[in-house]
């Protein structure tokens, strides 16, 4: 078992809590002009926690920090456990953001069962910042499910669409799809766990915890079944084509804010950097694994870049953007290199801001015009410059352009991908040049030129609170873009160790030892496979049980 120094005061459980506790405040409220100023209040006590958190960690390290540990179920192994590296703390401090910013936009835009959406709103905020602060997988599991309870009502409840119970069933029993086959994955994890920990005579006879399976050698055909069963878990949630099918239902029908969040928080594609690929190296790095892998997000690319080139809806176009973009990340984390991995990252931060920024647009769009489709624009930057001037902008850093967040991201996966084999990246670069295509082909039609019929002379700008959103988003797209450094430090030190495991590998040798040394005693037998499995390493050479508050 890991040595871990504990964190002396409990942050992530505040941060994690807090807002659940807050929805629960807000029951008591009748009056929603007061329930619209609590949720705000609580969801920036929640942005202020993940402010510290992201202040007081320490870059450049490997370590995972503010780690919080307590036996839940000890009898399976089951334990409370909570910390962040480099690969998580940025989703900590995203969550916690774009939940700000969709109560400050849900402000005036939502007026049926305010208080009920509130609640809903922070709930999905715990159980979010659940799945990217757990280190137990069952706790994972647990919040990971939770998620889809306040998901469905909001999608459900305060849908615009027509076909918004639809796509609410449809998304939650797509993602009830694929968590079977990762619970079965988990469970084998646990089971191999087991096996190993008899054989050595181990305290716990179970585990769930991450840093304790990452000790144990897996055979290459185990790894390589629970990849694919875990594979299936995130490629649904994610989703990666062609599991995608139920995100445009969802993103069209459901509330703005809610598409902010399943688009702006990349799930899926977190769930493979932060389980797959460190527990399943070796399945991983299979040639088989990673050319099935890579030819489904190349398809993404080009079939999501495709589809949204002849929507006429802005919506949809974005749901079909989100699929291209996902691609992008699929294919840089399976170049599983330093560059890829790193930029795949990033590339799923970025994301939280320039999709989740486009979708807050479609929302000022809706209000003005109570449609997103292109007939009923026009023209409009002659009524409303600045919703102009932000909607460039935040498109051109959807699209990659140097000097925005996105180029930063793409330029690493691209670099990674060519690193890992030139007709991989020669195919991805196809998907910046549609990108660019299907953005300013929108723009154009919707902002420049003679100003439609349908758009009204009395037709506003951006007022106050629309400002706020706009203005904050495009501050963190220019500061990645133009300032990357302290994001990519916070990340690196666990970028690199994700590498060193990659190298170094973990597969298990023991079965393999026992057959060729048959005329050897038990007990030479053991000394061998205690050997092999001294050389899986968690994580990196360097001291990876550190932990720092």
């Amino acid at each position: 078992m890991l040595e871990q120094l504990q964190s002396t005061f409990p942050i992530l459980s505040c941060l994690l809590f807090f807002p659940l506790a807050g929805a629960a405040v807000l029951w008591l409220f009748d009056d929603e002009d007061m329930v619209r100023t609590s949720a705000l209040t609580i969801s920036l006590v929640e942005l202020a926690l993940a402010i510290f958190v992201l202040v007081r960690f320490v870059p450049d390290s490997a370590a995972m920090q503010f780690v919080e540990q307590v036996r839940w179920i000890p009898a399976l192994g089951i334990s409370y456990h909570l910390a962040v590296d480099g690969i998580s703390v940025l989703f900590v401090g995203l969550t916690a953001f774009l939940t700000v910013l969709v109560v400050i936009y849900s402000w005036d835009t939502i007026r049926h069962q305010t208080k009920l959406y509130m609640m809903s709103l922070l709930a999905l905020e715990t159980t979010t910042m659940g799945v990217f602060v757990s280190l137990d997988l069952i706790l994972f599991f647990v919040f990971w499910e939770l998620m889809l309870i306040p998901s469905y009502f909001l999608i459900k409840l305060w849908g615009g669409g027509a076909e918004r119970h639809y796509a609410a069933l449809k998304y939650v029993l797509y993602t009830l799809l694929g968590s079977v086959f990762m619970l079965v994955g988990i469970a084998l994890l646990d089971i191999n766990y087991h096996s190993y920990a008899a054989l050595h005579h181990l305290d716990t006879s179970y585990s769930f915890d991450l840093l304790e399976l990452l000790a144990v050698p897996i055979p290459l055909n185990q790894q390589i079944l629970i990849f694919w069963l875990m594979f299936l878990g995130f490629a649904f949630k994610a989703p990666v084509f062609p599991f995608h099918t139920w995100l445009p239902d969802a993103l069209l029908e459901g509330p703005i804010g809610m598409a902010v969040v399943l688009a702006g928080l990349k799930l899926g594609t977190f769930g493979f950097i932060r389980f797959s690929i460190p527990l399943l190296p070796e399945a991983s790095k299979s040639p088989t694994v990673v050319s099935v892998v890579m030819v489904l997000g190349l398809a993404a690319i080009v079939y999501g870049a495709i589809m949204a080139l002849i929507q006429p809806d802005f919506r949809r176009l974005l749901a079909y953007s989100s699929v291209s973009h996902l691609g992008f990340v699929v294919v840089g984390l399976f170049a599983l290199n330093y560059q890829g991995l790193q930029g795949s990252l990033l590339t799923m931060i970025n994301l939280g801001f320039s999709t989740a920024g486009l979708f807050f647009i479609a929302g000022f769009l809706y209000t003005r015009q109570q449609t997103t489709q292109m007939a009923a624009f026009g023209g409009m930057a002659k009524y409303t410059p600045l919703l102009a001037t932000f909607f460039l902008l935040i498109g051109l850093a959807s699209i990659g352009l140097p000097g925005t967040n996105g180029f930063v991201g793409e330029f690493l996966i691209l670099l990674g991908t060519f690193k890992a084999h030139w007709l991989y990246g020669a195919i991805a670069v196809t998907g910046v040049i549609t990108g660019a295509a299907y953005f300013l082909w929108y723009y154009e039609r919707a902002m420049l030129g003679p100003v439609g019929k349908a758009v009204r002379e009395s037709i506003g700008d951006l007022h106050l609170r629309e400002m706020v959103i706009a203005l904050s988003l495009s501050i963190m797209i220019l500061w990645i873009g133009l300032y990357p450094a302290p994001f990519l430090h916070m990340m690196n030190g666990s970028v690199q160790a994700l590498v060193d495991r990659l190298d170094r590998g973990t597969v298990a040798t023991v079965d393999t030892e026992r057959q060729e040394a048959g005329g050897q005693g038990q007990e030479e037998k053991d000394r061998q496979a205690g050997d092999s499995a001294a050389g899986a390493v968690p994580l990196a050479a360097r001291p990876l049980p550190l932990a720092v508050n």
